[in-house]
């Protein structure tokens, strides 16, 4: 049985390709697509995670040719849900993802609209329908795609495994025809035939080529003579710096917006973020020509050119205590009773990452860590690279935390970065419990004793910022993160309830005590000073689309919910106007 041969769906059938994100599952959706327009069989393909636009665009990269009007049809579950633009295209239907009553009166329309049997309906994916409404994918399954199965069509369907309850999944399988499980293993892509209407369970392994590091850290957004305004001594260099850097926020909105859009993708994004905080701590030297001269001096005459031994180290952390307490990161200790050569240990008390998330299962820190290790490379002349795991973390109930500092692998780090569902859904939970708590009754969202709530708004950036410049994914979970949880949010302050009008005066106050920005609120909503967006402009000037994702996925799950209206983002301080703006639609 080959590779091919699997991706022609049978008539008739539905089949469902489970596995963890960056397994192949939209690559085989893609390749199945273009196989059944090959032999004139019509597709309707949903999409949830990306737009029509994009699916057709890679479609044409694999190989997609001249078809015949109305074989190829979308129905674009997307755009709307997450607040862009929504193209006018007559092969197109638009549908709420957070919604699947909407979904399922898209796909009948299109159904209607090609009048034919044999359809072939590609899902990619289950998972953001699920993330959204839980369970009742299931039932939608059942009463939605099998009747569409049932009328002489086929479905290909996709689900991120270990996105959902064991028992949901279970019941997806079970509701399919045909159950595919794909991952990633050793350099190649693995997939396992579970069951299929015309194959036996069988097993078929396929070469992928390797993703080369300029891939993994893509800097072509990276603006360099920002660097300089950033960074230079000059009087509108300063400027900058307070600017861009010393803007607080809440420290629970980056938390917020993180943890939201980790739902998505819990076992890679830790360590992207991980690995890009890790290279902005590293980047002293790259930014070293834009010190000022004193500076330089300074870093030329005290700084080690080796921190192996505790007695160097040492100089190296004066800097690194005095820049995590002030930035409100977190009050670092150095344990030299511990700490040996090439091997340092610190304890951190009132962690930004971990503060309030006592006993939820996992390591928490993906700031403080990943954030000395790239500093001690970036310092270093061996340009060794360095790594830091916690030891000892409030989220795995211990009463402070700790973490170690090596250079090489650490072989602990990896399992410490790989989330598993369950716990991200624990420590949403607790976001959310603690931001009702806010809402309804007016208590701290976060409350330390000797750093208080804020965090500067870099904290926002390895959350936010950083990997949304770099990962298409990052900014789509982003998006969808921030429709759940403004989703969530209006449906737990009806059922408190709340009216319309009271809610959404509160959930405006909330910005404004986070510090997201300056907001006002109108025929449209606007902030000044929008802290998503200011530290994107403060790293390019290349950027030509809105970048508040998390906010407006926020939005457009709020008012999609309280007023069945979306908003979309038209003004956008990283492209260069004054402030930030949505307009109802």
């Amino acid at each position: 049985m080959s590779l091919t041969q699997l991706q022609e769906v049978p008539p008739k059938n539905m089949i469902l390709l489970v596995g963890p994100p960056g397994s192949g599952k939209s690559t085989f959706c893609q390749q199945a697509t273009l196989q059944s327009l090959a032999m004139d069989r019509p597709v309707i393909f949903v999409t949830t995670e990306y737009g029509p636009s994009s699916a057709e665009k890679v479609l044409r990269e694999k190989g997609l040719g001249v078809i015949e009007p109305g074989l190829l049809n979308f129905v674009d579950a997307y755009n709307e849900t997450v607040g862009m633009s929504v193209s006018d295209r007559p092969d197109t239907i638009g549908a709420n993802c957070g919604n699947l009553t909407s979904m399922g009166i898209a796909i009948s329309k299109m159904q209607k609209r090609i009048a034919k049997e044999g359809i072939l309906l590609v899902f990619d994916s289950l998972t953001s329908p699920y993330l959204l409404s839980g369970p009742a994918v299931v039932r939608f399954l059942r009463l939605n795609l099998s009747k569409f199965v049932a009328e002489g069509n086929s479905v290909l369907a996709c689900f991120d495994e270990g996105s959902g309850k064991d028992e949901d999944l279970v019941g997806m399988m079970s509701l399919s025809n045909g159950v595919v499980k794909m991952e990633l293993k050793e350099g190649k892509k693995v997939l396992d035939v579970v069951k299929h209407p015309e194959v036996n369970p069988t097993r078929i392994e396929v070469s992928v080529a390797k993703v080369g590091e300029k891939e993994l850290w893509d800097s072509r957004f990276w603006d360099r003579e920002m660097y300089r305004r950033l960074f230079k001594a000059e009087e509108s260099g300063r400027v900058l710096s307070r600017e861009f850097m010393e803007l607080g926020v809440n420290g629970f909105w980056p938390n917020f917006a993180f943890w939201s859009g980790m739902l998505w993708d819990p076992k890679r994004f830790p360590t992207m973020r991980y690995e890009l905080t890790k290279k902005y701590g590293s980047l002293v030297r790259e930014v070293f020509p834009y010190l000022s001269y004193r500076t330089r001096v300074l870093i030329k005459l005290f700084m080690p050119k080796n921190v192996s031994k505790v007695k160097d180290f040492k100089k190296l952390l004066r800097v690194f205590k005095g820049y995590a307490r002030s930035r409100g990161f977190g009050i670092v200790e150095y344990l030299d009773t511990v700490s040996k050569t090439d091997e340092h240990h610190f304890r951190i008390f009132e962690s930004h990452d971990c503060w309030g998330f006592e006993s939820v299962g996992t390591q928490m820190a993906l700031l403080l860590p990943p954030l000395a290790a790239g500093q001690c490379k970036g310092f270093e002349m061996q340009k060794r690279d360095w790594n830091g795991v916690e030891t000892k973390c409030i989220g795995l109930g211990d009463p402070y935390c700790e973490f170690k500092l090596v250079p090489g692998e650490i072989d602990e780090l990896k399992d410490s970065m790989q989330k598993e569902s369950s716990v991200v859904e624990r420590i949403h939970d607790r976001l959310m419990h603690r931001l009702m708590v806010f809402l309804l009754e007016g208590k701290p969202l976060v409350e330390r004793t000797r750093l208080g709530s804020d965090v500067y708004m870099e904290a926002l950036s390895h959350a936010m910022g950083l990997p949304a410049m770099v990962s298409e994914r990052y900014r789509m979970a982003l998006r969808m993160g921030g429709v759940k949880a403004g989703k969530k949010i209006e449906e737990e302050l009806k059922e408190a309830g709340l009216g319309e009008e009271e809610a959404i005066k509160r959930v405006f106050h909330f910005l404004e005590h986070c510090k997201v920005g300056k907001v006002t609120v109108n025929e449209t909503i606007r902030i000044r000073e929008n802290r998503e967006s200011t530290w994107t402009k403060g790293w390019t000037s290349k950027w030509e689309e809105p970048c508040c994702f998390f906010t407006t996925g926020f939005f457009n799950g709020f008012f999609s919910a309280a007023k069945n209206q979306h908003v979309k983002e038209t003004k956008c301080i990283a492209m260069g106007d004054p402030y930030c703006e949505w307009e109802f639609r």
